[in-house]
C-alpha cells in the first residue's frame, strides 16, 4: 500500500498555510522548555491568546518528545487548531517520535504543517530526516475491512520554512525513502497466509526488483532439486505450495564491497509435525518477516545512492504438516552436502537459511554476510520486544550494525556466540543436528540457532539478526503500528548507504 502522507518542504508562514492543524516546536533545554519561533513563526504571539512563554508554563509542558497541547487560533483565516508539540534535545531520536505523534495529532485533517526553520537545530539533516521517517511510518495501516477505518491518516503535511533551505527536500526525500521500504515490508508482512504463499512472495521480491531496476532470479521446486537444495525444500515437502529460492542483485558502478543479505521467508509456520499450539501460530503469518525486511532494502538501495553491491537471497517456505511433511529424526542434505538430521520440525527457519547461506559462500565470494529472522522465541525472551538480537564473528561489523540500529531507533543488542553450546549441536548420525542434544547447558535457543547458522558461513564476516522480538508490535507506538514492523529495514539501509 503507498504511503498515506505526503510530506514537503513550504517556504512561507503559519499565515500562509491552508494547514487545519498547524505545530509549533517545543525544545526541553537546561534551563527549561522553549518554544522555537525562527522563521516560519517569528510574528506567532500577537495571535495567540497569551505568550508563548506563558502557554508553555500553562500546559505543563516539558518539551519532552511527542507532548503535546492544543488549542484554537485565529491565523487570519477561522480557527485552526494549534498544537505545541514536544521535540525533546531535537535529535534524531527525539525528533522520530515527535514526528509519529504529530502525525497522529493530525489524523481526521486536511492538512497539517508544522514550523521546520528549527527541526535540525541539534543533529541537522539527520533529524529532518528521522522526523519524517516518524511521521509517515506513524501514518501506516494495512487493513481488508470493506469499510475504511477512521480517522484516516492526514493527507499532506507542510514543513514550513520562512527562509529559503534548498538541503530540506533532501532530508524530506530520503526520510521517505526509508519510511516507504520499511512500509513496503510492513505490506509483505501483514497480508494474509491465504494469500501470500511462497510463489506469491517471490512474485513481490520481482515486482519490487523491476522498479528498482535489479536482476532477479528465481528457483522453483525442480530447479531447487536440480541444483541441491535439499533443506529448502524439506522444510516445504509438506505443503502443497512449494518452496522457492529468490536472488536480487544490485550492483553499483566502482563498487568496492560485496555484500550479501539472507532473509528467512516462512510464508506460514504451523511447526510442521512438531505442531505449534495455536496462541503461537495465530502470529506466523509474520514469519517472513526477515526475506521482507530484504525485499524492503532492495528497493530502496538506488535511491539512496549506497556504494555497496548487494546480493539478496530469500529462502522462502510453507512449513505445514501432512503426509508428505519432513518428520523428526529425518535426515536432510543442504546445498553443499553437509547432512542434519531434523530433531524439531519447529526449527526450520534456521534449515532454509543455512541453503541460502552455503550457497552464497560457494557461488557469490562475498565480503560481508548478513541475515535476518524471526528466528527464535528465545531471543524476545531474554530481550523483550524493543532490541533485536545480533550474533556476529566480526567486532567491526557488529558495531557498524549497532551504530546504525542506534541512528534508525532499531536498537540491537549483542549476543555471545558460545563455543560450548554448539557442541550440543553434533548429531550421532549427521553432520549436525537442527536443535541441541544435550540439556546440559539448559535450552540456549538464539545462541544455538546462531551457531548453527554459522556452520554455513565459510569463515567470512558474518551477522545474523534475530527479529523474533521488535518484528511484531501488539499495538499501535512511536514510529511503530500493529502488526509487523519491517525492524531492521532502515537499520540495514544506514549501514549499507553510509
Amino acid at each position: 500500500m503507498p504511503l498515506a502522507t505526503e510530506i514537503h518542504p513550504v517556504q512561507g508562514g503559519f499565515a500562509d498555510t491552508s494547514a487545519d492543524l498547524v505545530a509549533l516546536p517545543v525544545v526541553s533545554g537546561a534551563d527549561g522548555p522553549v518554544a522555537l519561533t525562527a522563521g516560519a513563526a517569528a510574528d506567532l504571539d500577537a495571535r495567540l491568546p497569551a505568550p508563548l512563554a506563558e502557554l508553555v508554563v500553562h500546559y505543563e509542558l516539558t518539551g519532552a518528545p511527542g507532548e503535546s497541547a492544543q488549542l484554537p487560533v485565529d491565523l487570519g483565516r477561522g480557527l485552526v487548531r494549534f498544537a505545541l508539540l514536544g521535540i525533546g534535545d531535537g535529535g534524531a531520536k527525539a525528533l522520530r517520535k515527535a514526528g509519529a505523534a504529530f502525525a497522529r495529532l493530525a489524523k481526521g485533517r486536511e492538512r497539517a504543517a508544522i514550523s521546520a526553520d528549527s527541526l535540525g537545530h541539534a543533529n541537522g539533516a539527520a533529524s529532518l530526516t528521522a522526523f519524517t521517517e516518524g511521521a509517515l511510518l506513524a501514518g501506516y495501516s494495512y487493513t481488508l475491512a470493506a469499510v475504511p477505518k477512521k480517522p484516516a491518516p492526514v493527507p499532506a503535511i507542510d514543513l514550513l520554512t520562512g527562509g529559503a533551505d534548498p538541503g530540506l527536500g533532501e532530508h524530506v526525500r530520503r526520510g521517505t525513502a526509508l519510511a516507504r521500504a520499511t512500509s513496503l515490508a510492513r505490506d509483505l508482512i501483514n497480508t494474509p497466509s491465504a494469500e501470500k504463499d511462497p510463489a506469491w512472495l517471490a512474485a513481490r521480491a520481482d515486482e519490487a526488483a523491476a522498479k528498482a531496476g535489479l536482476a532477479v532470479s528465481t528457483w522453483d521446486e525442480d530447479a531447487l532439486a536440480a541444483d541441491g537444495f535439499g533443506a529448502i525444500l524439506a522444510v516445504g515437502s509438506g505443503s502443497d505450495r512449494p518452496p522457492r529460492l529468490v536472488q536480487v542483485e544490485y550492483r553499483p558502478e566502482a563498487a568496492e564491497r560485496h555484500v550479501v543479505l539472507v532473509g528467512k521467508g516462512i510464508t506460514f509456520d504451523t511447526g510442521g509435525l512438531s505442531l505449534k499450539p495455536n496462541d503461537n501460530m495465530v502470529l506466523m503469518k509474520t514469519d517472513m518477516s526477515g526475506a521482507a525486511v530484504v525485499i524492503g532494502v532492495m528497493s530502496a538501495l538506488a535511491e539512496l545512492g549506497c556504494p555497496v553491491r548487494v546480493t539478496a537471497l530469500l529462502a522462502i517456505a510453507e512449513n505445514a504438516f501432512s503426509g508428505s511433511a519432513q518428520r523428526p529424526g529425518d535426515v536432510l542434505t543442504t546445498y553443499g552436502g553437509r547432512t542434519v538430521e531434523v530433531l524439531n520440525t519447529d526449527a526450520e527457519g534456521r534449515l532454509v537459511m543455512a541453503d541460502a547461506l552455503a550457497y552464497a559462500v560457494d557461488r557469490l565470494a562475498p565480503d560481508t554476510l548478513v541475515d535476518v529472522a524471526t528466528l527464535t522465541g528465545a531471543a524476545k525472551l531474554a530481550l523483550g520486544t524493543g532490541l533485536g538480537a545480533l550474533f556476529a564473528t566480526d567486532d567491526t561489523l557488529a558495531a557498524a550494525l549497532t551504530e546504525a540500529g542506534e541512528e534508525s531507533g532499531e536498537a540491537l543488542w549483542r549476543m555471545p556466540l558460545t563455543e560450548q553450546y554448539g557442541e550440543t549441536l553434533r548429531s550421532r548420525v549427521a553432520d549436525l543436528a537442527n536443535i541441541g542434544t544435550s540439556t546440559e547447558f539448559g535450552r540456549p535457543g538464539a545462541c544455538e540457532a546462531a551457531l548453527f547458522l554459522r556452520e554455513f558461513t565459510g569463515g567470512l564476516p558474518w551477522a545474523h539478526l534475530d527479529i523474533a522480538g521488535p518484528g511484531r508490535a501488539m499495538s499501535d507506538d512511536a514510529e511503530l503500528t500493529k502488526g509487523g514492523t519491517g525492524f531492521s529495514t532502515r537499520l540495514l539501509l544506514r549501514w549499507l548507504a553510509a
